[in-house]
């Protein structure tokens, strides 16, 4: 540092020989295999020893002076930057691309300029020219660079996911890979996420193939200020491109690295670049829980720690301001800290601070140091209250922090219950910055074009909604000079969609990152041309501004009606499908009426009611409540399983749960609970009038089938209710005690590399179960085969040895056994062998994500595979049901079964998408046939299966009445 020359991360000797990054040393050369300890690094990192008496040489003097100076300078992108030929990260070799008649979205303008009918030219791993389609300006290279004809489709800048642990929780997960947090402290602003950033993640090409081409990789969340540490100061955080390099370190993937591991040291261009620090402050299971404190606790650790970082700056301020004055005598070593010389750049506006909190208490906290050691913030992560205190988080030092968020995910803890789906609209409305992310492995990265659908679904403009995941987070990282935007200079990270990116379903045609097109063949179904526009979406304001008015939690109960005529009706569903109103009332110009008399339909036609005069003597003419559907449907009602719907408030709130059922393949269960013949029922521990509950049941889904909540083998008997209900003595509520009996097998536990049992062994437990050894409940629900048997498993492997188990015990018992196979991630290698077998299938997720090793062989789906694990399935005769893997993600059922219908190539028709998610989840979970419930949704402008439709009231037969929201 100080008296000699600086160590430079240095981007202009990243190119080597077919690669774009690599890291270089201008004073230590490290070998590709080199492994250096901490003290090493220290020893090459300190600074020049001299005495006191030493600074009588000219070049030291220099030295000194020269890094004072430095000391003053601001990050930022050097001026020079946009005139660059050639990208640092250009891979020799590459060619270039005429990408022609294209329609982008630049992000420019705020979000509004959208050009038609273009060609963009990429080439140095840069955007060269964007030129109309009727320019030949590139006609004479036509036979040296490689075209491609878009005929109009969209192009985006790759999607930018500012919250994500890929590599640090790498996908699969092992105990050998999970490197997320550190456990040694709350306070550790000197870790590393990219020093744990695992090189074999299946995530990094999944969430290409979504468009996300640059990720910030933040450490986890056990930590106050960490790099990568679980939050509180836990640590520093890198920004990478995900593609593949020749290289395949973590340090070939970094997108301008820091100049210097410790520090922000000169950069050439008269600017820094910027670093990037996590801070956690929160309760909760993150740091109080590993660390055992308090708000208070941590707030004061923050607080100790900047007073280091403010004495150090005073420090090394003092210390220049005598080296400027020639004041030489007795000034000594440079003062500095490897522990808090990132925080000392935070004070001098060198770093991005990104905070992750939920709750308003936290905002006003980190608002307050902010001011108190006056730096700015970079981003609010997770944030879910920030919708309701818009005015605190502008009151942080300098700029309002951005609030990095999901869409809909929340209530998994306590400090995560107050969350809206409105907040997007509701905090970009008030002015502040809204970024979508993914927090992967919380959130499946992939999909990230998916969190701003929804936001944008429910309010977020189409405009903010894209840029929420390309501009806004390119601005927060302070790289929004070449990434983020698609303009002349900028990196060649481009996404060709097949549809509008906010389109259900939109699927990347092709990604380039620095140029270079990410995969050979993209297999993607044909759209419509109404899937070309930006989708229609309800409005949400009502719903909006209630949750301001009541502190975030509106009531979600609706108004109940005997009497209801829905008018303008487009289609009404039938059981086995759509019927159209149009042709089978009248005319086409003619949208049809529906009547409901006690949750009975009692009309269908143009005109269902005729007004008569009062008539003495008789009873009045009932008052009939109509609603206006706009040309929306009455669509079937959904059924939610695999989430712990029902038995759950809070996921990370015990006292809110039915809590896990004890797993005899660990410990002896009590003989008060019924010993070797315990079966525990799930409609024991249902609880009624849960959030996520009402929320569901809002967006469609009225009934759900729940196995009691489980960590190991053994689950026990699911229940089949009404999610809309209040209590269970409402009429309607338990539609049915007992449906099924479920086990789960497979390296199970609280993490995934917490095995409890041997595999074998667990075959051999439901071997044992099977061949009525079992005492109690459990020997007389498989004696005669009169229940179905839910096996919950991923694995092929182990799949297979279920198939050949129910084989092997029905060629004994002569009894045909009821099988379903649920989660079934792996479940498409042995497509054909299931169908034989007459055993079904309940995808759960409906599209794959391998966060564990027993789900790592997954059918990933357009653009990667032409089948989705669903289409492979349903082709080989499978009954295939769809399932939801997490509670919050049980209200967009509709969703998911309009996205398996659309990126199937036809091969799946909405009728069986819809099958798929009700009735057919039913028969595999053993419902009876007379309690197969024919609610009907209704829905404004359109279906339950895209993003046109708000779903607007339930009709309920077994009630006797509609339920309008």
């Amino acid at each position: 540092m100080l008296g000699k020359a600086p160590y430079i991360w240095d981007p202009t000797a990243q190119r080597h020989e077919n690669e774009s990054s690599k890291l270089t040393w201008k004073t230590l050369a490290l070998g590709s295999a080199t492994v250096l300890s901490v003290a090493t690094l220290w020893i090459s990192w300190r600074p020049l020893e001299t005495s006191n008496a030493t600074f009588d040489s000219t070049f030291s003097k220099a030295a000194v002076l020269q890094e004072c100076d430095r000391l003053q300078m601001k990050a930022g992108a050097p001026a020079e930057f946009v005139s660059r030929k050639e990208s640092d990260r250009f891979v020799p070799g590459t060619s270039a691309y005429l990408l022609k008649n294209a329609t982008i979205w630049t992000g420019g303008k705020d979000g509004e300029q959208i050009l038609h009918e273009m060609n963009v030219f990429l080439d140095k791993g840069i955007i060269k020219e964007i030129v109309p389609t009727s320019s030949r300006r590139f006609q004479s290279l036509e036979k040296e660079i490689q075209i491609i004809e878009l005929n109009g489709s969209w192009i985006t800048p790759g999607l930018i996911d500012m919250h994500s642990h890929i590599g640090v929780f790498p996908s699969p997960t092992t105990m050998g890979t999970f490197d997320m947090n550190s456990w040694s402290g709350p306070v550790l602003p000197g870790l590393r996420s990219i020093d744990a950033m695992n090189t074999h993640d299946a995530l990094y090409n999944l969430s290409i193939a979504g468009g996300v081409t640059t990720v910030l990789i933040l450490p986890g969340s056990a930590n106050a200020i960490g790099q990568i540490s679980f939050e509180h100061l836990g640590g520093q955080a890198y920004t990478i491109k995900l593609r593949e390099t020749k290289e395949r370190s973590p340090g070939s993937k970094v997108l301008s690295p820091p100049s210097h591991p410790n520090g922000s040291a000169f950069e050439e261009g008269g600017k820094l670049r910027w670093r990037h620090l996590k801070y956690r402050l929160t309760v909760g299971e993150n740091p109080t829980s590993n660390y055992g404190g308090s708000r208070m606790d941590t707030y004061w650790a923050f607080r100790e720690a900047y007073e280091e970082a403010r004495k150090l700056k005073r420090a090394q301020d003092n210390y220049c301001l005598k080296a400027q004055k020639g004041l030489w005598k007795g000034l000594g070593e440079f003062p500095e800290s490897l522990k808090w010389q990132s925080l000392v750049d935070v004070l001098r506006g060198r770093t991005k601070v990104h905070t992750h909190c939920y709750s308003a208490v936290d905002f006003d906290a980190i608002v307050r140091l902010s001011n108190e050691f006056e730096f700015p913030l970079a981003a609010f992560h997770h944030a879910h209250e920030a919708y309701l205190v818009p005015d605190l988080l502008k009151k942080a030092y300098g700029e309002p922090p951005a609030i990095a968020m999901f869409a809909t995910s929340a209530r998994y803890k306590h400090e995560a219950y107050w969350g809206s789906e409105f907040a997007p609209k509701i905090l970009a409305d008030a002015g502040i910055k809204v970024i979508l992310k993914s927090d992967v492995p919380a959130v499946n990265s992939r999909y990230l074009a998916y969190e701003a659908q929804q936001a944008h679904y429910y309010g977020l403009r189409t405009t903010l909604a894209l840029a929420s995941i390309t501009t806004v987070p390119a601005k927060t990282l302070g790289l929004d000079h070449r990434v983020g935007y698609i303009r002349e200079g900028y990196d060649a990270d481009l996404v060709v969609w097949d549809s509008h990116p906010l389109a259900l379903g939109a699927t990347p045609k092709q990604v380039f990152i620095d140029g270079i097109p990410q995969y050979p063949v993209a297999f993607v179904s044909e759209k419509s041309a109404e899937a070309q526009a930006p989708p229609k979406v309800p409005s949400f304001d009502h719903e909006a501004n209630d949750a301001l008015d009541y502190n975030g939690m509106p009531p979600l109960n609706g108004q109940t009606f005997p009497n209801v005529l829905f008018t303008n009706v487009k289609s009404i569903w039938t059981g086995s499908g759509y019927q159209d109103l149009q042709e089978s009332v009248g005319t086409n110009e003619t949208l049809g009426q529906v009547l409901v008399d006690s949750g009975v339909i009692t009309c269908v036609a143009i005109d269902c009611i005729i007004p008569r005069p009062p008539i003495p003597g008789l009873p009045p003419a009932p008052v009939i409540k109509v609603v206006d559907l706009e040309g929306g449907s009455l669509n079937p009602g959904l059924v939610a399983y695999g989430a712990d719907i029902g038995l759950q408030e809070i996921e990370g709130e015990r006292t809110t749960n039915d809590g896990p059922v004890f797993d005899p393949m660990v410990g002896r269960v009590p003989g008060i609970a019924g010993g070797e013949g315990y079966l525990p029922r799930a409609v024991d521990g249902l609880q009624f009038g849960g959030r996520d509950s009402l929320l569901a049941y809002r967006s469609g889904v009225t009934r759900a089938i729940t196995a009691p909540a489980h960590e190991g083998f053994l689950a026990g008997l699911s229940t089949y209710f009404s999610v809309g209900a209040s209590h269970r003595f409402e009429k309607g509520a338990v539609l049915e005690d007992v449906v099924a009996v479920h086990v789960a097998l497979g390296h199970y536990g609280r993490m995934p590399y917490d095995t409890k049992s041997s595999i074998s062994t667990q075959i051999g437990a439901l071997r044992y179960l099977l061949t009525g050894n079992g005492v109690g409940e459990i020997g007389k629900c498989f004696s005669r085969g009169e229940k179905t048997l839910v096996v919950e498993v991923d694995n092929a492997d182990i799949i297979g040895a279920v198939l050949a188990l129910k084989s092997e015990i029905e060629s004994k018992s002569m009894t045909k056994m009821k099988f379903t196979i649920s989660g079934g991630t792996e479940a498409h290698l042995l497509a054909e062998q299931i169908a034989e077998a007459g055993v079904g299938v309940i995808v759960r997720p409906s599209r794959p994500f391998p966060v564990t090793w027993d789900k790592r062989r997954i059918l990933p789906g357009p653009p990667l595979s032409e089948e989705s694990a669903v289409v492979a399935l349903k082709e080989a005769n499978v009954t295939v049901g769809t399932g939801v893997a997490e509670l919050w993600a049980t209200r967009h059922i509709r969703f998911d079964a309009g996205w398996a219908a659309l990126e199937s190539s036809g091969r799946i028709t909405q009728t069986e998408a819809l099958l798929m998610a009700s009735t057919n989840l039913e028969k595999l979970l053993g419902v009876p046939d007379y309690e197969v419930s024919n609610d009907l949704v209704a829905t404004k402008g359109g279906t339950i299966l895209d993003f046109s439709g708000k779903v607007v009231g339930v009709i309920s037969s077994r009630r006797k009445m509609v339920e309008l929201f």
